[in-house]
This record gives structure tokens, C-alpha cells and sequence, in this order.
């Protein structure tokens, strides 16, 4: 075992839904099981998640929490059973921070289902921290030379984008609309060109610079989500949370088409009638991910390779990244910097 940290650390602290983040100096986070590692943190990326855990909209967080899923980190020290990671070592940590390994669903290969898992930054304490505590076995290994805050976006908006587009019939479709441009969007549009396939972006209605990313990424068609698009899509990846967005995207799909929801949470979906799912048309949801699709993702990224749009905050400005993504302010994705503080 290698020997731990000890001391503090500063942090941005969750004490109850409905209130910001608070900045904190907590203690270092020790190693309790032996397939824990503690990681300094490099970089950790800001996700649509962390605002349904701030609103209170996923009500079940442990508190006080430190949010954050999306980190880049180095080992500084490894539990008794940790093998395969060394101090030195980088890895990243994704929202499945652990599971039973022992219900019907890890049993059938269907982790990402578990009945009783542990998120990264809402039941575990996450990455908003110059330290991290992490399980091992559910650490990507990533290599050393890139930089942190690029692939930082790709732990969460990558993982989840990639399996939502998988769940959608992946490099089957010709034709794919993607609903609500951000972090997630502009990654897939990237793996959906290098299938040769085609996107169509939607954006906030007006929102000129998502469309302008859009079309940069190689989009063929960009305009908002209350436009219809210039071709009948094969299937539809939506990632705004957006209930009704679900049922404007089954009327754009053709005979067979699929619609998957990639968000973790969305407003009700409105009544529609059943012609528009007639045809053999489906709606789907992507729950989580499971450490195959991060290993399959991670391996493909860089041989497109996905360029990530990032827009860095230092660690006590994180309040403010969160109202900014609220509010659309940004194209991409928002990664925070543990290791910067403006108000320093």
C-alpha cells in the first residue's frame, strides 16, 4: 500500500439542495477499502447532472457532498488490492463509481443497471477537490501526455453520448438528429462524421454560436429545436432535458426510426397520439454506462480524433460555470481547474 496524504484540502462543498456550492477546506480523503486509490485531481469536467443534484431534481445525494464526475487525476496512493495502477499513474473517474458485482444485472453484464450502485460526485464524494477518493477497478487508465482538461469532457458528455448513440442503432443510421448542443453533442458529432454519417443539429431556438460549432464539426444542417429538419431521420439522440423535445424528435423520424433520451433527468413528456410511434418507431433512455462502453469509447477518441471545446473555470469560480451552463453561455463543454483559484 502506498502511504496516503494527510491534511487538508480546499473543496466545493454541497450542504443542501437549492444553495450553492461552498468553498471548504475538508480533509484529505483517506484510503478505507483496499481497491481505493487517492487521486490529485487535474481537472474535472462540469455536467447537466451536477445542476439536477443542485436543484434537488436526483433527491437522493449524500450531504454534505463535494459533485463533480467527469476527473482526471494522478494516483498519489493505492489501497492493499488495488493491481494495474501505481502511484503516477493518470486515470479518470466516471459517474458509475461502483456496483455490487452480484445482482441479476452485473451477473448478465448489465452493470451500468445495478440495483444497488454508487455515483462519482452524488453517493461518493467527487472531483470539485484538489484530492479524490476513488474504487480502482472503475478507473480508466489514460495516458500521461494529453492534456486533462481535453479529456476530462469525454468521462461523462463522451461515455453517456456514446452509449446513447449506440442505444440509437449506432453506425447503422445514415441520417442522426441530435437535441440540445452541448458537451455530449459536440463530441458525438465528431464520432458520427468519422461513421461517415450525417447530423443534424438542434439547438436552443436562436442560439447562433451552438449552430456555428455545429456546422464547424461538420454537421450538415444546424437550426433550432422548434424547426424542422430538411431530411426524415433514422434516429434521434436527444440530451436537453426537454421532455417534449422526445416527441418532436418521433415525428421526425422515419418507419423503424428510434428516439433515446441520454439525460439522467427531464420534464414529463407530453401525451401523443400513437401514429406518431406507429411503424415500429421506439423511445428509449440510456441509464448510466458501464466500464465496457468506457473502454470501447476511450480506445476510439483517439483514432477520430475527438477535439473537445472546453472553457476552464478555477476551482472557487464553480457556482458561476454552473449558472453560465444553465443559462447557455458557453458552446461545449466547462471543465473546472482544482488547482486554480481566482480569488487568490
Amino acid at each position: 500500500m502506498t502511504e496516503t496524504n494527510s491534511g487538508r484540502m480546499p473543496a466545493m462543498v454541497l450542504e443542501a439542495p437549492g444553495r450553492p456550492l461552498e468553498w471548504r477546506e475538508v480533509a484529505i480523503p483517506a484510503i478505507e477499502d483496499d481497491d481505493h486509490v487517492l487521486l490529485e485531481v487535474e481537472a474535472c469536467g462540469l455536467c447537466r447532472t451536477d445542476l439536477h443534484i443542485l436543484d434537488g431534481e436526483l433527491d437522493s445525494p449524500r450531504l454534505p457532498l463535494i459533485p463533480g464526475h467527469q476527473i482526471v487525476g494522478t494516483v498519489v496512493a493505492t489501497g492493499r488490492a488495488v493491481r494495474g495502477l501505481a502511484k503516477g499513474d493518470r486515470v479518470g473517474v466516471p459517474w458509475l463509481g461502483r456496483t455490487d458485482g452480484d445482482c441479476r444485472f452485473c451477473r448478465s453484464g448489465r452493470e451500468n443497471l445495478c440495483e444497488s450502485p454508487e455515483f462519482t460526485g452524488y453517493t461518493l464524494d467527487g472531483g470539485f477537490a484538489r484530492y479524490a477518493r476513488a474504487h480502482a477497478p472503475f478507473c480508466f487508465p489514460l495516458p500521461r501526455g494529453a492534456d486533462p482538461f481535453e479529456i476530462a469532457p469525454l468521462l461523462c458528455a463522451g461515455l453517456i453520448g456514446y452509449r446513447t448513440w449506440r442505444l440509437a442503432g449506432g453506425a447503422d443510421n445514415r441520417r442522426i438528429g441530435i437535441y440540445g448542443f452541448g458537451a455530449a453533442a459536440h463530441i458525438l458529432a465528431q464520432v458520427a462524421a468519422h461513421h461517415g454519417q450525417s447530423v443534424y443539429a438542434f439547438t436552443r431556438p436562436g442560439d447562433d454560436a451552438a449552430q456555428r460549432l455545429a456546422l464547424e464539426l461538420g454537421a450538415a444542417w444546424a437550426g433550432g429545436s422548434d424547426e424542422s429538419p430538411p431530411v426524415t431521420l433514422d434516429a434521434a439522440l436527444v440530451f436537453a432535458p426537454v421532455g417534449a423535445l422526445m416527441t418532436t424528435a418521433l415525428g421526425h423520424v422515419d418507419r423503424g426510426g428510434t428516439v433515446v433520451s441520454g439525460g439522467i433527468h427531464m420534464s414529463d413528456i407530453p401525451a401523443f397520439p400513437y401514429r406518431d410511434l406507429w411503424y415500429e418507431r421506439s423511445l428509449k433512455s440510456v441509464a448510466n454506462l458501464s466500464r465496457h462502453d468506457g473502454r470501447e469509447f476511450l480506445a476510439l477518441a483517439p483514432k477520430i480524433p475527438i477535439r473537445t471545446t472546453v472553457h476552464r473555470y478555477p476551482l472557487d469560480q464553480v457556482n458561476e460555470a454552473l449558472r453560465d451552463l444553465r443559462e447557455g453561455r458557453f458552446t461545449g463543454a466547462a471543465v473546472i481547474d482544482p488547482r486554480a483559484r481566482a480569488g487568490a
